[in-house]
């Protein structure tokens, strides 16, 4: 039987997804041990050409190329798995899909018409069949190795659907909202990270995106009370996923009673 093949690519993203991959080193080596990594330029510039049997994908679609890549990727890959907030919901880089993306690059750059972009940054599913996500900015190490022992084993990953409220009820941890008064996206936001920033009396800034169904218009006035205007909700709601339909078309102005 052949060595199953792993490949790993990059899009528009910061590559901290990429990193947290090689970040889970010894619990990297049995793993690497029973596949082959045949693209993964993060850690080797040795490339071998596919079909791949697993390609991790980090990073959303930002350019004409992207576009290009993501397609010739997909016909390639057996099974394909966005990793990382960028891949999942097109990332804080979504910000361009409600400006002008012309402003921005005369803006930033002296030669802008040299400049190949696309007018908006959207996850690896708007453009080609996803079979699993893994969300997060970074993802978190535990699933990612977990889903790549279940993809080898050939059984569907484990993931949750629920909220990062689970994962503190879990874990023992007091409400930050109801005991100090901290705002905390945590009812709305997708479980996976194991309650990371509430654990360290933060409110989660939802970087794992929307839950399944979440009632964000609940939310909004319990943000409210607990000191944020108007103006802090939307910025708290279009950073890791801006682009995400269902925290983007909330309306933080007229927060439900």
């Amino acid at each position: 039987m052949d060595t199953p093949t792993l490949a790993v690519w990059k899009f528009t993203s910061c590559d901290g997804c990429q990193l947290t991959l090689l970040d889970c080193e010894d619990d990297l080596l049995p793993l690497a041990g029973r596949v082959r990594i045949t693209h993964f330029l993060e850690a080797s510039s040795a490339v071998e050409p596919g079909p791949y049997d697993v390609s991790l994908v980090e990073g959303s679609i930002t350019t004409p190329d992207d576009l290009r890549r993501i397609t010739e990727i997909r016909e390639q890959s057996r099974v394909l798995v966005a990793i990382g907030a960028c891949a999942t919901h097109g990332g804080i880089q979504a910000l361009r899909n409600f400006a002008d993306i012309d402003e921005f690059a005369s803006l930033v750059y002296a030669s802008p018409q040299h400049i190949a972009t696309l007018s908006t940054s959207t996850p690896i599913s708007a453009h080609v069949p996803v079979d699993v996500e893994l969300r997060g900015c970074p993802i978190d190490r535990r699933q990612l190795l977990d889903t790549l022992e279940a993809l080898l084993a050939g059984r569907a990953p484990d993931l949750p659907d629920t909220s990062v409220c689970t994962e503190c009820k879990r874990r023992g941890t007091t409400c930050v909202t109801v005991a100090h008064g901290i705002p905390c996206l945590g009812p709305v936001t997708h479980a996976g990270c194991g309650a990371l920033c509430p654990a360290y009396r933060r409110g989660c800034f939802g970087c794992f995106g929307p839950m399944k169904a979440p009632n964000v218009r609940a939310l909004l006035p319990i943000l409210s009370v607990n000191g944020m205007t108007p103006t802090d909700i939307d910025r708290v709601f279009t950073t890791f996923a801006a682009a995400a339909p269902e925290f983007a078309e909330r309306d933080a102005n007229e927060p439900s009673q």
